[in-house]
Order: C-alpha cells, then structure tokens, then sequence
C-alpha cells in the first residue's frame, strides 16, 4: 500500500501545467551598443599601431556587434612635445588606420594629449585645439546626439589654467550653460550618457602615491567644477552615465544616482604593459530603453 501511495504522488507531478512561452520572462534586448575607446596614444613606437589594429579588430568581433565607438581622447601621443611634422605624422597615422581597419561609426572627445599649448605657436593657425578640431571634422570641441532613444552629451574637459602653464579639468560658464540647456531641452524619457576626457569624479587620486592622508587633487586629474556639474545632474535625474579616462586606470563611482565611469586605456601604461592593476582595455556598454545600462571591461 506504501508503494502505491508514493506511486499516485509521484504520478500527480506530471499532473502539473507547464509554462507557455507567453508567460516565461522577456530578454531584454540593448537599443545601443558602445565600445568606449581612451588614450590610445597612437605613435609610430613600441609597436603601437599593430596592436591598436588588434583593438579595433577585437571590437569588432563583439557578439552582439558594436554599433558606436565613442574614442574619449587622447588619440595622439602627445601634441605638446613634438614638432608639427612629428604631429602631423601621429595624426596621419590616426586617420590611416581608422579609414582601413575601422567600420563602425566613431565620435570623438578631444584630450589633453591632443591640444597643442606651444606658447611660441600661439600666432600659428594649429594653436589650442584648432588642428585637432580639424582632423577630427569637429565644429566644435563639446557637443550632443540622440542615437536609438539615448542622448550623448560629449564634453570638452580641458582647458588652460589661470596661469596659462598647464592645464586643468573644467567645462568654463560658456559650456556649463550649453550643457544646462542641454539637460533642460531633453525630455525626461530620454536617458542620458556624459563623456568627459577627465573624470567628472573619480576615487583613483586616492590611490596615486600610495600615501594616506597626504593626498593631492590636482586640477589636471579630476574636475575642478565637479560641485557645479553634479547638482546639474541631480536636478536632472534622466542622466544615468558618465564616461571618462585619462587616468589610464578603472574605476566605478556611483553618487545621486549617476555613474561616473572611468575606464583603462587601450595604450595601457603608454604602451608599456599595465598602469598599475589596470591592463589595456576598452568598455563595453550596453544601453536599454528603459534607461539602465549594462558595462564591462574588455582587455583585448
């Protein structure tokens, strides 16, 4: 009888309905797919090209494919210390392997290593960011899109400071009220990306020296006006990423709800293996209607 019984409960399993297809949860699917491509520092060294090449085609065998490429900067090796035939050298270099080895859309953001502050040039046409604003077909150095029902905001991060010797990380009243009207002319429904070449925010100074409360914030790491952007932000909830570099290393912070994104360099150390725990790598973000995201870092 005891056989029976378990017999009949074990029959009254089958008994049970089995989920249509209609009731199992939906996959969502990504409206946009973007790989985040930083400090390349492209050169004709250290077998630079070859395996910024590998990058691009590493990209571009993504599963899904790859529909934007977002480069944050820094496209160059460096502007500041070369002579204009070395610098119109590095740029040839740039738009050869891009036109050959790259089929995906590509934006870009202008970095530091792509401004050329030659105090003896100031009366040249190439000073500041004219010649890289021209090779790159920029109107201007900030601006904005709307793709697949995500709007990206694209900033200018690099400026003179007041002594007009280095550089420091800000947007100016000009572009911090650009950007307000910006936010303020985007519906709520539509999500928002931010890329910056330097960080927005970031908790990689803390990390630099490896000194414990003897920190240093310095205006050429970090935004100077991160105060100012991020209530912005607050005061519209809308914006849900912020992309950035120039660190050369990964981090992830999240405040009011924002994430502030900064990934590794696809140069690594400039070429020289790791910057500190960090290798060379892009990010790989996916976008979803909703406004939530989904990213990751990709050594290539």
């Amino acid at each position: 009888m005891k056989r029976r019984s378990a017999l009949k409960n074990i029959g009254g399993l089958f008994l049970l309905p089995t989920l249509s297809k209609a009731s199992l949860p939906i996959e969502k699917k990504a409206v946009l797919r973007i790989a985040h491509l930083t400090d390349v520092h492209l050169k004709n060294q250290f077998n630079a090209p070859a395996r910024f090449i590998k990058c691009l085609h590493h990209v571009q065998a993504q599963s899904p494919k790859v529909d934007l490429i977002l480069n944050g900067g820094d496209i160059v090796f460096d502007m500041n210390k070369e002579n204009i035939g070395t610098i119109n050298e590095q740029w040839k270099l740039v738009n050869n392997t891009m036109k050959n080895e790259c089929s995906i859309p590509v934006r870009y953001c202008l970095g530091n290593h792509d401004i050329w502050w030659n105090e003896d040039t100031k009366g040249d046409v190439f000073y500041g960011k004219k010649y890289a604003m021209d090779k790159l077909q920029l109107v201007k150095p900030y601006y904005s899109m709307v793709q697949n029902g995500w709007k990206i905001i694209v900033l200018d991060s690099t400026h003179l400071d007041i002594d007009n010797t280095w550089y420091i990380g800000k947007l100016g009243n000009e572009q911090l009220g650009w950007l307000k009207n910006e936010l303020e002319s985007t519906p709520k429904t539509i999500p928002v990306m931010v890329m910056s070449h330097i960080p927005i925010l970031t908790a990689l100074l803390m990390i630099e020296d490896d000194v414990v409360n003897k920190w240093t914030m310095l205006g050429g790491d970090m935004h100077t006006d991160t105060a100012k952007i991020i209530n912005l932000f607050y005061q519209h909830p809308n914006v849900k990423l912020c992309l950035s570099g120039h660190l050369h290393m990964r981090d992830k912070v999240v405040y009011n709800n924002v994430t502030y994104l900064c990934n590794g360099a696809v140069s690594g150390a400039w070429w020289e293996g790791n910057r500190r725990e960090t290798a060379p790598g892009y990010g790989l973000i996916d976008l979803y209607a909703d406004g939530n995201f989904e990213e990751q870092y990709v050594e290539y």
